[in-house]
């Protein structure tokens, strides 16, 4: 087995999370789709569809390294919000836990000098940089819209919100 026990038992839990942030996703696009916010809701769509794939691949890795998947209980995910920046501060401070959550993972590896998981991890930390990023742009411009979600859906539309390494500062990808 190329997993500790230790190890083994936080990716479960962090699969877990990954699920239940998928659920939360689901949850804060159904909200702007039921306002009828076709890419508001279509990214928190994309955002939940991310979020399984990486629970995916966490769990690819426990059975690639030889240890046992049990995935936890998720917790509900909330259901209601009173307006559009809340849906989105609580994306942000999600990616904001879950960079917390991805840093702590790294830590073990490094200290069981566990360099394959350090190299499976290595790509979720530079991913949560994309994550946080994305999340804060779509915070700002929520709030600059002063409550004009039209606008907000409307400019999402022409300007989607870009990783940084995928765009020069300014400019939106093809």
């Amino acid at each position: 087995m190329l997993i500790s026990k230790e190890l083994e038992k936080a990716i479960n839990a962090q699969i877990g999370r990954e699920f239940g942030a998928s659920l939360q996703y689901i949850n804060i696009a159904a909200y702007f789709d039921s306002d009828d916010l076709p890419t508001l809701a279509g990214f928190f769509y994309r955002q939940a569809d991310e979020e399984h794939m990486h629970a995916m691949k966490f769990l690819h890795y426990v059975v690639d390294a030889g240890g046992s998947v049990q995935i936890p209980a998720i917790e509900a995910p909330r259901s209601e919000f009173r307006a559009a920046d809340e849906a989105a501060q609580l994306a942000l401070e999600w990616e904001m836990e879950v960079t917390r959550q991805i840093n702590d993972l790294m830590d073990r590896a490094i200290q069981q000098n566990d360099h394959i998981a350090q190299d499976f991890l290595r790509w979720i930390v530079t991913e949560q940089l994309e994550e946080i990023s994305t999340m804060e742009r779509l915070l700002s411009i929520i709030k600059r819209s002063k409550d004009n979600l039209l606008f907000v859906d409307d400019y999402l539309s022409r300007n989607p919100i870009v990783p940084p390494e995928a765009a020069p500062r300014g400019e939106a990808a093809a």
